[in-house]
């Protein structure tokens, strides 16, 4: 008990001092920035999580954070607990964490929260940014006990980095190789307890080996528009825009269910509102900024369109291959993937089959045609 009070002192969340004292079950007080800051060891691409205080939007607590219901209770059900096994263990011991789904809905906001409400470091990192397995043994090696660490786009590591993980993510070890040839030793180093959360829009690109090692495996769901006005409500309150209910259901129906658009979507009525006078955000203002912008009532826009133009007009609506569809558009089929296509699927636009992409009826009626009609 002393000694798990004197480590997490130097974080600011000691425990009271009186004895038998519990942790509260919703603990959710936000902390400051400096808890989280921490020394990067040379050339390790790693950041504090500042960010979060950057960014006036980002939820601080669960309490703040809306929608994704099911999952944030869980998660407050294993956190707590590790919450009271900590009093006696000396340390946090939350499982290993994956975080699954489109890009935008709120993965590393999770993370940001997991680590306050355990009162913990992070250490934030992605897989591209990680481009050899020297990268993760610096990252492990300066964690301290009961910190978390969070890896973006962990799809995207590479394959000596990620075999690094297995042990250390199993056993809590280290393996490191030195020297080279005849003469080389591997040698094991025991590491402090850690909470290694991933989060990949891609989770089919995972290692089985590596995937199997995370103790809890969640997918975000696309957030409804109920949620997605709440969150337009709040966001407009902390950036001191006014709002009306009807307008902020608008932008929450052409967000394609997606916190970070319909934030981004907000902050352009902003302007629009400025630029008509108004003093708030009125249903006259969003529609006219969201035409301007060129999204449609499902939230489409003119990338969205494009996709389902090319699958229809030039390839007589598939199936055709996403290479193929990427060469006609002159874009990224990395972009049409994780980005365009997860949506246009959702809404049922399209279908994704072994042959190719293909368009089916209701994307046809969407821009009012026929199904033989190939033609815009």
């Amino acid at each position: 008990m002393g000694s798990y009070k004197k480590e997490f002192a130097a974080a600011g969340n000691a425990p009271g001092d009186k004895a038998g004292s519990e942790i509260p079950e919703n603990s959710s007080a936000p902390a400051d920035a400096s808890r989280y800051a921490s020394a990067l060891p040379p050339g390790v691409p790693v950041k504090d999580d500042a960010e979060s205080f950057d960014n006036p939007v980002r939820p601080l607590s669960f309490g703040e954070y809306i929608g994704q219901e099911k999952l944030k209770k869980n998660l407050l059900i294993f956190i707590n607990a590790s919450k009271k096994r900590a009093l006696n263990l000396g340390h946090h011991d939350l499982d290993h964490l994956l975080f699954f789904g489109p890009p935008g809905l709120g993965k590393t906001t999770l993370a940001s929260i997991i680590a306050k409400e355990l009162g913990v470091n992070i250490r934030i990192t992605s897989g591209p940014s990680i481009e050899k397995a020297g990268d993760i043994a610096a990252l492990l090696s300066a964690v301290s006990n009961g910190d978390i660490i969070f890896i973006d786009e962990i799809h995207r590591l590479p394959k000596p980095a990620a075999e690094m993980l297995y042990p250390a993510m199993e056993d809590f070890k280290l393996d490191i190789i030195i020297g080279e040839g005849a003469t080389a030793k591997s040698i094991r180093i025991s590491l402090p307890r850690f909470t290694l959360i991933g989060a990949t829009t891609r989770a089919g690109l995972i290692p089985s080996p590596l995937r199997d090692r995370f103790g809890f495996t969640a997918r975000l769901e696309y957030y409804g528009a109920g949620e997605l006005a709440d969150i337009v409500i709040r966001s407009a309150k902390l950036y001191g825009i006014g709002i009306e209910e009807p307008a902020a259901l608008e932008i929450a129906r052409r967000s394609r269910g997606t916190p970070r658009i319909a934030n981004r979507l907000l902050r352009r009525l902003r302007d629009y509102m400025v630029y008509l006078k108004k003093e708030r955000i009125t249903v006259e203002v969003a529609e006219f900024g969201i035409e301007n912008l060129g999204i449609d009532v499902l939230g489409l826009d003119s990338n969205d369109k494009l996709f389902l133009k090319t699958i229809i007009d030039k390839f007589g609506g598939g199936p055709v291959g996403i290479e193929t569809i990427a060469q006609a558009m002159n874009d990224e089929k990395d972009t049409l993937e994780d980005v365009v296509e997860p949506y246009l699927v959702s809404c049922g636009f399209i279908l994704r089959s072994k042959k190719g992409r293909i368009a089916t009826e209701l994307a046809y009626k969407h821009f009012g045609l026929a199904k033989e009609d190939s033609m815009f």
